[in-house]
C-alpha cells in the first residue's frame, strides 16, 4: 500500500471514529444549541486543540503508560463522564438558554468554553485508546521524518473534526435562532440536550465502573 492509500484509509478510520457519538460531539452540539454558533465554533477550537495535544502525549509515551494502567483509563473515562453530566444538569436547571441574549450572556468570553472544550478532549480516554492502536501504525520511518508524518495525520483529524462538528455546531446554531422566537420551545429544547449529555455521561460512567 502506498503512502497516499495509507492516508486515505487513515482518514476513513477517523472519520468513523469522530461520527460516532460521544463526549465531544455532545459538548459541541450542547454549547452551540444553548450559546450559538460561535460558542459551538469555540467549542470545536478547543476540541481541535485537545487532538493536538493527544499527539503530543502519543509521542511522549503517555497513551502507553494509560494501558500499562488501566486504572488511569477508567479514572479519566469517569472524569470525563462527571464533567458532561454537571455541564448536562446546568441545561436542565437552565430555563432562558434560548431567549435573546442579556448583557450578562454576552459578557461570557468564548475562551471559557474553548477552554471547556478542550478538557473534555482531554477527558476524553478513547482518544488516547485510538492514539495508541491505530495512530502509532501509519507513522513509518521509511515514509519520511516521523514527526513530519505525525503532523500530516493531526491535520486530518483537524480537518475532520472541523467538518463534522463544524457542520453540527452550524446546524444546532441554525435550531437555537428558530427557537429563540419560540421560549416554551427553547426551554423543552434545553432540558432535552441537557438530558441528552447525562444520558452519554450515564453511558460512559458504567463503562468506567464495569469491571475489567
Amino acid at each position: 500500500m502506498n503512502h497516499a492509500a495509507q492516508l486515505w484509509l487513515f482518514f476513513v478510520l477517523v472519520f468513523g471514529v469522530i461520527a460516532l457519538p460521544g463526549l465531544d460531539m455532545a459538548f459541541v452540539f450542547g454549547s452551540a444549541l444553548s450559546g450559538g454558533r460561535a460558542r459551538g465554533l469555540a467549542a470545536l477550537g478547543g476540541i481541535v486543540a485537545g487532538g493536538a495535544c493527544h499527539v503530543l502525549m502519543t509521542a511522549l509515551g503517555i497513551s502507553v503508560l494509560i494501558r500499562l494502567l488501566p486504572g488511569v483509563f477508567n479514572a479519566l473515562l469517569l472524569a470525563g463522564a462527571l464533567y458532561i453530566a454537571w455541564i448536562g444538569v446546568s441545561l436542565l436547571r437552565s430555563a432562558v438558554a434560548f431567549r435573546a441574549p442579556t448583557v450578562r450572556h454576552a459578557a461570557i468570553p468564548l475562551g471559557a468554553t474553548f477552554r471547556q472544550g478542550l478538557f473534555t478532549c482531554l477527558l476524553n480516554p478513547k482518544a488516547y485508546l485510538f492514539m495508541l492502536a491505530i495512530f502509532p501504525q501509519f507513522l513509518r520511518p521509511a515514509d519520511g521524518r516521523l514527526w513530519l508524518q505525525a503532523l500530516v495525520l493531526w491535520a486530518i483529524v483537524a480537518l475532520t473534526q472541523c467538518g463534522v462538528y463544524g457542520t453540527l455546531a452550524l446546524l444546532a446554531g441554525r435550531v437555537r435562532e428558530w427557537l429563540q422566537g419560540r421560549p416554551a420551545s427553547g426551554v423543552l429544547a434545553t432540558r432535552c440536550v441537557g438530558g441528552l449529555l447525562i444520558a452519554v455521561a450515564v453511558f460512559t460512567g458504567l463503562e468506567a465502573l464495569r469491571p475489567a
